[in-house]
């Protein structure tokens, strides 16, 4: 089992900047490739970036493409979610995940585990 703990969260206003960790434990994450998810008031769970093993390779939702920022740190199995320029539309509640099967993927059903999430407000 792999436990992932999301921190980080809190409330920031538009245009500020936030960063997000999720420190991975237990077995390890070696290979895996990781993503962050939100998930909004009233809406499913979404997409928001994902990264690579290596950090080589990374994938962006269309709406936070060029604000928010994916990276990884392999020696702490800690990776990151640097959020600048937020809108208050960012606000949710955001998931770490970890696939051991697939790198840079989209879809909530290929990761096989979940941090217990972080809020994120933003305010106008």
């Amino acid at each position: 089992q792999v436990q992932l703990v999301e921190s980080g969260g809190g409330l920031v206003q538009a245009g500020g900047s936030l960063r997000l960790s999720c420190a991975a434990s237990g077995r390890t994450v070696t290979g895996s490739g990781m993503g962050w998810f939100r998930q909004r008031p009233g809406k499913e769970r979404e997409f928001v970036a994902a990264i690579s093993w290596s950090g080589g390779s990374t994938r962006y939702a269309d709406s936070v493409k060029g604000r928010f920022s994916i990276s990884r740190d392999n020696a702490k199995s800690t990776f990151y979610l640097q959020m600048n320029s937020p809108k208050p539309e960012d606000t949710a509640v955001y998931y770490c995940a970890a696939s051991s099967r697939y790198t840079t993927v989209v879809v909530t059903a290929l990761y096989d585990y979940w941090g217990q999430g972080t809020q994120v407000t933003v305010s106008s």
